[in-house]
């Protein structure tokens, strides 16, 4: 069985799509209209940072937020979308609005990344990270003076380290 594009009803459905955000929904659609739509864009050739550039034009939505600019690069929003990387540190800050989204479909929900481990990794590894982690978040505490949550994570640790 071959479905119809659901846009123009016509043509064979070649491409389908499912988007997850803000809610799961499958579409189909011939190779015209998903290029319509900007979904694919016919091309022999694309470069890695080509189809960054698509993808970021998508998902920020062309003509939304062309006019901020970073204060300390002078870096605008539009140039972003084109050259698909930043200028520099401050641009996360100065393009929040648009970029959360972004950062959160890359890191699945995370607004940071937080690094990953392999599944096939033994429990030693995954032991030796947690530690890690949470040897960070005390020294965070440490040096914001937040003492008590300093001794909940130092009591982590001990927890972690005799296998407790």
């Amino acid at each position: 069985m071959s479905l119809s594009c659901q846009r123009c009803q016509q043509a064979k459905a070649t491409v389908h799509v499912t988007d997850t955000i803000p809610e799961k929904r499958e579409r189909h659609l011939c190779e015209s209209c998903a290029e319509k739509e900007g979904i694919i864009v016919k091309q022999q050739y694309q470069t890695t940072n080509e189809i960054l550039q698509q993808f970021i034009k998508h998902k920020t939505g062309l003509g939304q937020s062309d006019d901020l600019t970073c204060p300390q690069c002078g870096l605008t929003f539009r140039e972003f979308q084109t050259k698909g990387h930043l200028g520099c540190p401050n641009d996360y800050s100065a393009f929040a609005a648009a970029l959360t989204p972004l950062i959160e479909r890359a890191h699945e929900g995370a607004t940071h990344h937080v690094g990953k481990v392999p599944p096939t990794a033994g429990e030693g590894v995954t032991r030796e990270t947690g530690l890690l982690r949470l040897r960070r978040t005390l020294q965070e505490a440490i040096d914001d003076e937040d003492y008590e949550r300093a001794a909940r994570v130092r009591d982590e640790i001990k927890t972690l380290e005799t296998g407790n």
